[in-house]
């Protein structure tokens, strides 16, 4: 019997002492992992981030840009109203544009978002919260990504979201950071006073590793280019508020740059689609039809990439597969920029 006992204690010793372990059924993602060991380290280097549709087939995806960019963030994944996930609409692409990027040194997350109805009914309960992090954090794991970015847009202040919100990122980041894998958020450009630009809290903010500014949609801000959506002085507008009002620090600001066109009418045109029809990439309108789109050419590209290296600490653009192949690649220009 004694013999038995000290065998229970031993065994129990030897199973604290090891590695949390992922355990993942075959024929889904690795089979098995371990958590790292050590200290987590924010990543502080200048960022060059782009989102690609998840279920992009691989052969159309043009991996000569990858060099270009030091993030992929894969969009979208959606959360069900339990805190689990909706299966993705095509995960043999997924799983080649990760291991694509992955070969070119490229960091890779996912991107979730959803109805803010549902992520509102998740993160106010605790048992539902908590599920969705158990759900980010193993779907990470199995797939080796580096991240997971948060797409809710928008929590208010205004529906006690902002408390719910700010919840989530704490729970969700400080699983993520033992794991050695990074928490960004995707926020609204912050220019009008709110319940949407409160739901974002201090909290929240300490809680993520960067933050992508949303600085485009924003059509009447620039005073001097009223049917602009997205002009530099926009960019500018935004930084700063992030910056000085709602206190984000330097290196976790990221700007948010658009690869499409918006006519007064809201409806886009990429940015590749505008250089079939004739656009000049070194400006920043073109009609076509009879419409005006603007949109942002290398110029400007390149402003803004400088803007963001004296203020922040990354650039962000939406999206990858809207941009031209080659030289008048909007991600090239901004890498040039960045050297």
């Amino acid at each position: 019997m004694k013999r038995i006992l000290l065998y229970i204690t031993l065994l129990s010793i030897f199973t604290s002492c090891k590695r949390e372990v992922v355990w993942v059924p075959d024929g889904y993602g690795a089979s098995k992992v371990e958590k790292p060991t050590g200290q987590y380290v924010a990543d502080l280097s200048f960022k060059r981030i782009a989102y690609a549709y998840h279920n992009s087939v691989v052969a159309n995806f043009d991996s000569t840009k990858l060099k270009y960019i030091t993030h992929l963030h894969f969009a979208f994944l959606n959360p069900k109203e339990d805190g689990t996930l909706l299966t993705l609409t095509n995960q043999a692409n997924f799983e080649a544009l990760n291991k694509l990027a992955k070969d070119n040194k490229v960091k890779t997350a996912f991107s979730i978002q959803g109805n803010e109805l549902v992520f509102r009914t998740i993160a106010a309960n605790e048992q539902t919260r908590k599920q969705l992090v158990k759900s980010l954090v193993e779907f990470a794991v199995r797939y080796d990504l580096d991240g997971i970015d948060l797409d809710w847009e928008y929590p208010r202040a205004n529906h006690g979201s902002d408390v719910s919100f700010e919840l989530l990122t704490q729970e969700l980041s400080q699983e993520l950071h033992s794991w050695h894998k990074y928490l960004s958020m995707a926020v609204t450009p912050g220019i009008y006073a709110g319940a949407v630009k409160d739901g974002v809290t201090k909290g929240a903010i300490d809680a993520v590793d960067f933050v992508n500014l949303m600085a485009y949609d924003g059509r009447g801000v620039d005073p001097a280019n009223l049917n602009h959506h997205s002009t530099y002085v926009m960019a500018e507008r935004v930084i700063n508020i992030w910056l000085n009002e709602k206190a984000v620090p330097k290196e976790k600001i990221v700007v948010g740059i658009p690869v499409y066109g918006k006519n007064v009418s809201n409806t886009s045109m990429t940015y590749r689609a505008l250089l079939a029809a004739g656009a000049d990439s070194d400006l920043d309108e073109f009609t076509v039809s009879g419409s005006t789109y603007y949109f942002n050419g290398i110029p400007t590209i390149k402003q803004k990439t400088q803007l963001a290296k004296l203020k922040g600490n990354g650039v962000m653009f939406w999206e990858y597969g809207q941009d031209a192949v080659g030289d008048l690649s909007l991600l090239k220009a901004s890498f040039d920029a960045s050297k």
